[in-house]
Order: structure tokens, then C-alpha cells, then sequence
């Protein structure tokens, strides 16, 4: 019944920016989603950035992505600005607690493609 449901994905032109938005509903108001990750074809999946006790954000973003979080209503979100081809990829969030590297639980992702 643990649910993580993201939005705000779809096509964009490169230059533009969209914010992605994670909460959960249902039996999952404890559980707060605290981090995004990407995964482009034949590439694995990588965090993109998490905020826990504090903000991390993959090299790969390029100062590009801010994460936010209100706790208030079990939501993060991912600000992206100036987007590029290359960031085309599904976006997943999930929540903790950490498993190992990993966490205990996933959305099923959304679609951000960013056309030239």
C-alpha cells in the first residue's frame, strides 16, 4: 500500500525548465520522499539529488537542479533549469529508510525528454 507517485514530466525544449514534483499518499504519510534519481536507455540508474540531513547533488547536474522538500505535505520536489538533450531520462523518487546505498522505497518514475 506504500505509494510514491511523481509528476511534472514531459516534453520540453532544451533551455526551458520544469519542476518535478514526489509525494506520497495513502498509508505512506510517514514515509517522505527525500531523493531523485535518473535513468536514460542502456544506462544505469544514478542519483541525481537527495536532501536527508543535508543536500547532495551528482557532478552530472552541473549546478543545474535544486531540490526542495515540504514536509508538511510529504513532497519533494526537483527544480530543473536550463535543460539539455542530455538530461533526457525517467525520474524516479523514493524514500528512506536507507537500504545500504539504496532506499526502501520507489515511484514509478517520470518521462522528462528535452528536445533541441
Amino acid at each position: 500500500q506504500v505509494q510514491l507517485v511523481e509528476s511534472g514530466g514531459g516534453l520540453v525544449q532544451a533551455g526551458e525548465s520544469r519542476r518535478l514534483s514526489c509525494k506520497s499518499s495513502g498509508i505512506t504519510s510517514n514515509i517522505r520522499p527525500e531523493a531523485w534519481h535518473r535513468q536514460a536507455p542502456g544506462k544505469p540508474r544514478e542519483l541525481v539529488a537527495s536532501i536527508t540531513s543535508d543536500i547532495n547533488y551528482a557532478d552530472s547536474v552541473n549546478g543545474r537542479f535544486i531540490i526542495t522538500r515540504d514536509n508538511a505535505q510529504n513532497t519533494v520536489y526537483l527544480q530543473m533549469n536550463s535543460l539539455r538533450p542530455s538530461y533526457s531520462a525517467v525520474y524516479y523518487c523514493s524514500a528512506g529508510p536507507r537500504v545500504g546505498t539504496g532506499w526502501a522505497y520507489w515511484g514509478q518514475g517520470t518521462q522528462v525528454t528535452v528536445s533541441a
